[in-house]
């Protein structure tokens, strides 16, 4: 087959992230420049918070020599059997697309040998297409898969928490007891998001989390479970217990032998009412009020916590946000911070979001008053992080930390550490899950506006002026200011 073998390699590849924001679209862009450097031929689908998009069609897969997929949370791969498969975290497709592309290419080249093989072994006819095994998916450095799960679940979650405090805080603009007054429009907002989206996000966290693991029989029991969680107080962390138990649960039973013309009942029938039924007793009877008491103890230390301990909690919150700018860890805080929303605990929320916003909104700064430490390409992506920044999109220093990440991670850290201390030290509340300076001027939103936006500007003068001392010094570069 020559034209087969002289045809240009042809990769595949789909992104997703848990926001769906930023992550997803640089790990696509990252591909297609690695691509284009060796020559090969890339499509990539971004699975992000707009949904699919430049979706793969059968045809763009069946073409393919090899797929990639570079993911934070669970991606069907089924659609991609038959192929070569190059697992990656979105992290390793950014910094290092051009490794990753040729792991996937050394493995179409592979796959090309072994049709080259069985065609000369074969006599011509219409070949079966070959089932994928587990030696033809090549993770790199992935996230572990019990934190993927989560990040699954965070990944659904995240609309309905964003959508119900976005819509809380609409209705303090009335007033801050204003949705006491039924049929008022602050009484509707406060029912639409805290009566129903913040109700809702535990039980989706937990049955997103079960469908990472066991796919669609796991959506039921760890839905219920996690409205289980809820009804008893459990919280979230209720929830996130109930998502693992239910989905491994349905991993198990999937794996059970039945009888042929038994498989149809026991995957319809048996399945979810044997794994609602056991997540459900296990809930009430077993871990439901365990759990339960140990929000309540969560939330009494938070609610009565010094200012030192706040300050600490802030600092490693604050660094954790920093630390990947949207990635596993920065998720973890974001996620810790969120679900204590729902106990109405607001002071780790405060603190997240300002730490969130330094690093892109530090290093704009940076570049604003040392142009000369860095490179054009820089000081423009410094014009973008000014945006992103007062956006809450701490994805905006990405571009310089993957540029010089020795000099530049420890520095945002440092500034959004002392941002996060500061914010939970002044017991300063936020409301809103998200939304950045948009969510900070709308009335009531913020407990104290004024200090929590001098935070944030405290955090970005020591995040640029760490920055601009590590690099200029680390270079040699200690001239006069």
């Amino acid at each position: 087959m020559p034209e087969e073998e002289n045809r240009k390699i042809k990769i595949v590849a789909t992104t997703a992230c848990p926001t769906g924001i930023a992550h997803t679209y640089m790990a696509a862009e990252a591909l297609e420049n690695a691509a284009k450097k060796l020559g090969v031929e890339i499509k990539v689908e971004t699975q992000g918070a707009r949904g699919a998009e430049n979706q793969l069609s059968e045809k763009d897969i069946e073409e393919a020599d090899a797929v990639i997929v570079a993911a934070a949370t669970k991606v069907d791969l089924s659609r991609f059997r038959g192929k070569p498969i190059v697992e990656v975290p979105l992290q390793e497709a950014i910094k290092n697309a051009e490794a990753v592309l040729q792991r996937a290419i050394e493995l179409a080249k592979e796959e090309r040998a072994h049709k080259k093989e069985t065609a000369q072994k074969v006599p011509k006819k219409s070949e079966e297409p070959r089932e994928s095994s587990s030696k033809d998916i090549i993770p790199v450095s992935s996230v572990s898969g019990a934190y993927r799960h989560l990040l699954t679940g965070v990944s659904f979650m995240i609309p309905f928490v964003v959508a119900g405090g976005v819509l809380i805080a609409l209705s303090f603009v009335f007033g801050i007891h204003a949705f006491e007054e039924e049929g008022t429009l602050a009484w509707a907002l406060m029912k639409i998001g805290g009566g129903a989206a913040f109700k809702l996000f535990v039980p989706v966290l937990a049955g997103y989390i079960a469908y990472s693991i066991a796919d669609k029989p796991g959506l039921a029991p760890g839905m219920i479970g996690g409205f289980l969680a809820v009804d008893m107080g459990a919280g979230f962390l209720g929830g996130i217990v109930a998502g693992y138990i239910a989905g491994y649960l349905v991993d198990y039973l999937k794996k059970v032998k039945v009888p042929e013309y038994l498989s149809g009942l026991y995957v319809i029938f048996v399945i979810p009412v044997v794994s609602v039924l056991v997540v459900g007793l296990l809930m009430v009877y077993v871990i439901g009020n365990p759990i339960a008491s140990v929000t309540t103890a969560l939330r009494d230390w938070l609610s009565g916590m010094g200012d030192m301990e706040a300050a600490a909690l802030g600092f490693i919150l604050g660094a954790m946000m920093a630390f990947d700018m949207g990635g596993p860890v920065n998720k973890a805080a974001y996620t810790f911070a969120v679900g204590l929303l729902s106990e109405n605990i607001f002071t780790p929320m405060a603190a997240v979001m300002a730490a969130g916003m330094t690093p892109p909104l530090g290093l704009a700064l940076a570049t604003t008053l040392k142009k000369e430490l860095f490179t054009e390409d820089e000081i423009e992506a410094g014009k973008a992080a000014w945006i992103l920044g007062i956006s809450f999109i701490t994805e905006g220093a990405i571009p310089f930390a993957a540029a010089d990440p020795f000099r530049v991670i420890p520095s945002i850290m440092a500034g959004s550490a002392i941002t996060g201390a500061l914010s939970m030290a002044l017991g300063l509340e936020l409301r809103a899950p998200h939304g950045g300076i948009f969510a900070i001027i709308m009335p009531n939103v913020v407990n104290n506006p004024l200090a929590y936006l001098g935070v944030i500007a405290i955090g970005t003068v020591v995040t640029a002026l760490v920055v601009i001392a590590v690099k200029k010094y680390t270079r040699g570069e200690a001239t006069s200011s």
